[in-house]
């Protein structure tokens, strides 16, 4: 049964999907949890799937969610059957709960990415529960199956999930007030953003939500560090002298 296929021609690998490599380098994942894997080669038992070990990990045919071919990439779930040997599963709503009730706003996890969704990217968290990270705040294209360290946002009425990728509250707030510094220190003391700049904007400069940018230029005006002003945010230097003042 262990016994494998003869893999499909080179040109399948093809069709791998171009981050496949970079995932590669991950630690090799364990029996428990959600992985993104490599089919090897696909046989009457099922396919075979390389999770970085001597003996690839089988998903049989009614654990698969259509027919997977060779060179393809599967997220799934590692298990064991009945005899404990570890076997792989596609169908993840039969193993990933809707709720979290032993999870807090604020928690550190980790999210493997899964699909997309009308308001954004619903994640694995911490392997055993769905969560979801909204589009407006995710600072690019997350990849499916990717595995990234996220945070607890809020928890719904109905124990469902919604996380972020930077932490909350001050310390969220402290990260988008140093990428604002780092961005005036690269710009001479000016940036061309405001606080009517549309999110996507601001996501794509400093790689922040619009309300961590809001606090954090809120702060940093009531320290008297910057000007807001209708061009853009400048930079005030100890003297109370504009950075920028040749603008």
């Amino acid at each position: 049964m262990s016994r494998r296929a003869p893999s499909r021609p080179p040109s399948a690998a093809a069709d791998t999907p171009r981050h496949a490599d970079a995932d590669s380098r991950a630690p090799h994942p364990a029996i428990g949890e959600v992985a993104w894997l490599r089919v090897v080669s696909v046989n009457d038992s099922g396919a075979f799937l390389d999770w970085g070990r001597p003996k690839d990990l089988l998903l049989p045919f009614g654990e698969q969610v259509g027919r997977p071919e060779a060179g393809r990439h599967v997220l799934v779930k590692i298990n064991v059957d009945e005899r404990s040997r570890p076997v792989a599963s596609m169908r993840l709503n039969r193993f990933i709960a809707d709720t979290g009730d032993d999870l807090a706003p604020g928690d550190a996890v980790t999210l493997v990415v899964a699909d997309r969704t009308p308001l954004g990217v619903k994640a694995v968290v911490e392997h055993r529960v769905w969560g979801l990270l909204y589009q407006d705040d995710l600072p690019r294209a997350l990849r499916r199956g990717e595995r990234l360290d996220g945070y607890v946002r809020r928890v719904r009425e109905d124990g469902r999930l919604d996380l972020s990728l930077a932490p909350l509250g001050g310390a969220r707030r402290d990260q988008a007030r140093e990428r604002v510094l780092a961005a005036l220190a690269e710009g001479d003391g000016f940036l061309a953003l405001t606080d009517k700049s549309p999110a996507a904007v601001v996501k794509a400069r400093l790689g922040v939500s619009k309300s961590a940018f809001k606090e954090a230029i809120g702060g940093l005006y009531r320290q008297r560090r910057i000007r807001l002003e209708a061009d853009g945010i400048h930079r005030v230097d100890d003297d109370g002298t504009s950075a920028d003042a040749s603008r």
